[in-house]
């Protein structure tokens, strides 16, 4: 398996080591196939998981991370998106994976690149990399109004 990769859209191999990197692929296929239970298998369960982006707001805890990705699931936009230009760092019980991700929001009516700063926090919890806490942010308002717009229907 590659270990360098430049970039994750969550078609890559995986080592099937039950690394880090193999959870952050796994994070990346469930998303872009819209795969709540990948999803589900890949957050930690229970309150302690934390969200924070300009699309699902704050969120706290499984239930609520769940019914944000559902919403967008079901909603009237398809996103899909690829991880790059990130670092990894990590020890025996946390990694931290720090990048962009860049991709596409597609409606019946209408296409729009997004861009996104993206950080992504897992840890070691009953022997599996699971993610505890992603923070999203963007740096382009106007880009982020549109996505909005596509998203919410506004």
């Amino acid at each position: 398996m590659q270990t360098h990769l430049v970039e994750i859209s969550g078609t890559e191999p995986r080592a099937g080591d039950g690394s880090p990197l193999d959870a952050l692929i796994e994070f990346y296929r469930a998303f872009n196939a819209g795969d709540l239970k990948g999803l589900e298998s890949v957050w930690v369960e229970g309150e302690a998981p934390s969200m924070d982006n300009p699309i699902g707001g704050i969120r706290r805890g499984w239930g609520t991370i769940a019914e944000g990705y559902s919403k967008l699931f079901s909603g009237p936009a398809k996103v899909h998106v690829t991880f790059h230009d990130f670092s990894s760092q990590g020890g025996s019980e946390w990694h931290l994976f720090v990048g962009r991700e860049r991709g596409t929001c597609i409606t019946a009516d209408d296409k729009l690149e997004i861009a996104f700063r993206t950080t992504r926090w897992f840890i070691r919890q009953d022997d599996a990399w699971r993610q505890l806490h992603h923070h999203g942010s963007v740096e382009d308002a106007d880009m982020l109004r549109e996505y909005q717009r596509l998203i919410f229907g506004r």
